[in-house]
């Protein structure tokens, strides 16, 4: 069997998507996720221009070979858009080697190691009141683990609360929105949402908050020790990940849990991080840490140090990389959670899937492979728009992490 073809896939049913779909002489096809927020076509064509002609007349079934080749063989290595076209390519050929052997990815991968795979969804609000009936939905649906964002008082926006609950998208315009931020106003806030939270809703629902990179260490210390006493499964991406040493400083100052990596593309980004046990939760992606095959080293690196698995899932991720994403969460030891946000009917159409939700898990696929596709007819009925990530900037006006 060999690889015959392997077409770039750029859609925009609500949101934009990149997909690489491989196909060999033999018929058997495979999809890999591509998406790069607010860089798309950078992926597209990187895909195109660069790693498409390589792949015509590969063995499909040499897995690894072909990701070295692409890795070593680029000299330039790493960065997210290498990458997340790495990512797409990875994905493809499990997505093969699966339907070839008859069996769901997971069973390659070394079986199951829980029955199902515990996500937790997006609960927001410009107040208090608001955010306590969106955690309320979250849990009437199922959900044993909740996000919880809350609008903070003199601030005109905030990142992670959004217009529609459900199906939140921050790269909302042609050129980049921004919004106007306050340290002081947000921690001097956020402890009083999760006091109102867990008293509402008890010790047992798992809660968790992402910072999106705005403290300093100190800060994110301060912050952290504030909301000891409402017992956080993590507090997600307190600082840049760029000075890692700075993670030292957290930890001697707060026992809240940490968890970081979205934005991360190799083991090598998050090696001090685990080795140094600065973090509880390692949170890079199918599509943007090189697919399958190294997400799998970076969480097996991890599991020698006590750090859990806790992929984002954000809407930015398609039905192909939850679907990818699932079958390693549903194989690994020391899986810990995965963030998972809705996708709307319009993109689900697109990506016909049969994984799917049930007692506050999601639950992969059981056809052979990954159990997703991309209908190329439906797909091109929803051509690429322009669409940025928001800036942030203080109340002085200097530029500053969203």
């Amino acid at each position: 069997m060999k690889i015959a073809d392997a077409r770039v896939i750029v859609t925009c049913p609500g949101r934009n998507f990149v997909t690489l779909k491989i196909v060999t002489d033999e018929g058997v096809t495979g999809v890999g996720d591509a998406t790069l927020n607010g860089r798309e076509l950078a992926v597209a064509s990187y895909l195109r221009d660069h790693v498409v002609p390589l792949l015509i007349g590969r063995d499909p079934a040499r897995i690894e070979d072909t990701w070295q080749y692409l890795y070593q063989g680029a000299y330039w290595r790493r960065g997210p858009v290498t990458m997340s076209a790495i990512a797409a390519v990875d994905t493809a050929l499990w997505d093969i080697k699966g339907k070839v052997a008859g069996l769901p990815v997971y069973q390659m991968l070394g079986g199951r190691s829980r029955e199902g795979v515990t996500v937790y969804g997006h609960a927001n609000g410009e107040t208090v009141d608001q955010v306590l009936t969106e955690v309320a939905r979250f849990v009437d649906l199922g959900y044993r683990a909740v996000r919880v964002q809350c609008g903070v008082p003199g601030l005109a926006k905030t990142y992670g609360v959004s217009g529609d609950k459900m199906f939140y998208e921050p790269a909302d315009a042609a050129l980049p929105s921004e919004a106007t931020w306050s340290t002081e106003r947000y921690l001097a806030h956020v402890p009083a949402v999760f006091a109102r939270v867990r008293d509402e809703f008890g010790p047992h629902l798992r809660l968790l908050h992402d910072v999106h990179h705005r403290l300093t260490p100190i800060e994110a210390a301060r912050l952290g020790r504030s909301l000891e006493p409402y017992a956080l499964t993590w507090m997600e991406d307190p600082v840049p990940a760029d000075l890692q040493e700075g993670f030292r400083l957290i930890r001697q100052h707060t026992t809240t849990p940490v968890a970081v990596g979205e934005v991360f593309n190799t083991v090598w980004d998050a090696s001090q991080l685990i080795r140094e046990q600065l973090i509880d939760y390692i949170r890079t992606t199918v599509v943007h840490a090189g697919g399958i095959t190294h997400l799998r080293r970076i969480f097996d690196f991890a599991a020698l140090h006590h750090v859990r698995s806790g992929s984002h899932g954000a809407t930015d991720l398609s039905p192909v990389c939850m679907a990818a994403a699932l079958q390693l969460d549903i194989a690994i030891p020391n899986f810990g959670l995965q963030e998972y946000m809705r996708h709307t009917d319009q993109t689900d159409q697109v990506f016909p899937h049969d994984y799917h939700f049930e007692g506050g898990y999601l639950h992969p696929s059981e056809a052979p492979g990954l159990g997703v596709d991309i209908d190329e007819e439906a797909a091109a009925r929803y051509p690429y728009s322009p669409a940025y990530l928001p800036v942030n900037r203080l109340e002085d006006g200097t530029v500053h992490p969203w």
